[in-house]
């Protein structure tokens, strides 16, 4: 489990095939690896990934993980180098600043707008995605979203659109500020609304007689 609280920036330093697809080598950036082993989940670009190495090596600490032909299916930006949000998995003691996340990626949405609110171009911007229509009527306004691995929260929405404000904060700690439009984000929905939905897939219906021994 994550919350969508982004420790640090890194980089995929190179991607290289590998027996199921390819292995990513990360730089992690300003996370600090200690606490990290072999077997352990990250979140990078909000899509959780095993840890396959955790290595010292002449430019510095680098992380490896290995990513199926599956997650590359569904997600965006890890088959390729470049900037990555990166955030290790929720322990019970932490607190919970964002919201509960999977990691688990429900769909890739494509950017519309990034655009700072003040007319001088500093402060606030208004973050503006499309989401997968399969997706979207799980994003409600006020509620939360994943978009690379950050957690925002909604402030409308419009059909398969919806918006978000990036706060200096964030546009400092992540990789969000350097989003442009025609841009694709991963995208992980709210889990209570996942619930939510399954239930009331089922609502009205009659579970089936359990079987007595006669």
């Amino acid at each position: 489990m994550f919350t969508g609280i982004v420790q640090a920036i890194g980089r995929i330093d190179s991607v290289v095939a590998g027996t199921g697809a390819v292995k990513l080598v990360v730089d992690p950036g300003a996370m600090t690896l200690d606490d990290v082993a072999i077997g352990d989940s990250i979140a990078v670009n909000g899509c959780c990934l095993t840890v396959v190495a955790n290595d010292r090596t002449a430019d510095g600490p680098r992380l490896a993980f290995d990513v199926s032909h599956a997650t590359l299916a569904v997600t965006t930006g890890l088959d390729r180098r470049g900037p990555v949000n990166l955030e290790k998995a929720l322990r019970l003691a932490d607190r919970l600043g964002g919201h509960l996340m999977t990691g688990h990626v429900d769909g890739v949405g494509r950017v519309v707008s990034n655009d700072p609110v003040a007319q001088d171009g500093a402060g606030d911007r208004r973050f503006i995605v499309d989401a997968p229509g399969e997706i979207a009527g799980f994003i409600a306004a006020k509620g939360s979203v994943a978009v690379a691995g950050v957690s925002l929260t909604v402030n409308g929405v419009d059909g398969v659109r919806f918006e978000a404000n990036l706060i200096p904060h964030t546009l400092d700690a992540t990789t969000l500020g350097g989003l442009r439009a025609g841009d694709r984000v991963n995208l992980e929905i709210d889990l209570i609304a996942r619930y939510v939905a399954r239930l009331a897939g089922f609502a009205g219906s009659t579970p089936a007689p359990a079987a007595r021994k006669e």
